[in-house]
């Protein structure tokens, strides 16, 4: 069974037709087991961490280069970091994303980090193999085949040599990010990936703040990117970690803010409860800015479609999404595809929906 392929209309809002109960949702077996299964994991609260402010390849677009944290001066102290740690976990932080410019730069911190609080992610570019001793899931950046690595990252050979360093990696899953030009590229990278028996999951190119370069996104490359996605899920549906949701979610005309307004500091005035309350994006001098803070900082909030940041918006949004079993259903596959990409020996199961479901108060039409 196919995923069935629409197109997203930003104009039209739907409202339910009828008032579903909770409980109603739940009396499918098949979604309470899946309900059961994610909510076991609601108490993941996560910051994110600059771990160096230097890289070995340069980025067309990168948000890291742009805004102010890339000036911040770098704590290369593994104590530091592990007071920090043991701070955070006092705070209530479960689960940390390192970032930065390139984590793998500085393997003794991301080490400190991990003996200190075990749950968490690394986004790295993968040219440099990050140690079995830090279990932590690995999400290793792809934006293409050879030519567009030399051109849009300067870096030669690149795929290869992330295969060579994350191939029978347990912790490694490739993110292939979405460019308006890259689209085509992708049914090759997937097939060469899936080959060699990686995990793929997909990201959106999301402009940084005052980016005027080719990349971002038009109606017509997101259209086309949705298509990408949905045949590659059903041609790899054991190796591509996705939904439609998540399709849907990442693709629409609209960005994850105007769909679902943005959970974190940076949008998010409240500090009462959420992501809003807890979250913290700290640069490498171990500071930290709440009117700056969100997952990818310094990106245009208009334009983010990022997988990152749609692992807390659209997961947050419980209560939205419990409004009738097909919408349930879709967001149940949003999250058990988050967990399955973020969190180690989490496993994503089989989807409950392969319609691409609108999200709350957003239409879809016929393509």
């Amino acid at each position: 069974m196919k995923v069935v392929e629409k197109t997203a209309c930003p104009q039209k809002r739907v409202e339910p037709t009828r008032h579903w109960k909770f409980s109603e949702i739940l009396a499918d077996p098949e979604v309470r087991d899946r309900w059961e299964k994610v909510r076991r994991y609601f108490f993941l609260r996560e910051s994110t961490y600059d771990m160096s402010n230097r890289c070995n390849i340069r980025c067309e677009g990168c948000y890291y280069y742009e805004g102010d944290k890339q000036f911040a001066e770098e704590n290369r102290d593994p104590e530091a970091w592990r007071k920090l740690m043991r701070e955070e976990k006092a705070r209530g932080v479960t689960f940390v994303v390192l970032a930065g410019a390139e984590p793998s730069l500085a393997p003794d911190l991301c080490e400190a980090c991990y003996q200190e609080i075990p749950l968490g992610a690394i986004a790295t570019n993968g040219l440099k193999f990050i140690s079995e001793t830090i279990g932590y899931k690995i999400h290793v950046s792809v934006w293409g085949g050879d030519d567009t690595s030399r051109q849009v990252r300067g870096a030669a050979n690149m795929l290869d040599r992330q295969i060579a360093n994350y191939k029978d990696d347990p912790r490694a899953v490739f993110v292939y990010t979405f460019t308006r030009h890259n689209i085509v590229e992708v049914y090759g990278v997937v097939d060469t990936l899936v080959r060699q028996g990686c995990k793929v999951t997909f990201n959106m190119f999301s402009a940084p703040v005052g980016y005027t370069g080719d990349l971002r996104h038009t109606e017509k490359s997101l259209a086309n990117t949705r298509k990408a996605m949905a045949e590659l899920m059903n041609r790899y549906p054991d190796q591509v970690l996705f939904s439609p949701y998540n399709a849907v979610a990442h693709t629409h005309p609209l960005g994850l803010h105007d769909l679902y307004v943005c959970s974190y500091p940076r949008k998010n005035p409240s500090t009462d409860v959420g992501l809003g309350r807890s979250f913290r994006q700290y640069r490498t001098d171990l500071d930290w800015d709440r009117n700056a803070a969100c997952c990818v900082p310094d990106t245009d909030c208009d334009d983010c479609r990022h997988y990152a940041a749609g692992s807390a918006v659209v997961t947050a949004r419980l209560f939205r999404h419990a409004v009738d079993p097909d919408t349930f259903r879709a967001w149940l596959d949003y999250v058990d595809t988050y967990l399955a990409v973020w969190v180690m020996g989490y496993e994503k199961g089989p989807l409950l929906s392969r319609r691409l479901v609108p999200p709350p108060g957003h239409g879809l039409c016929e393509s």
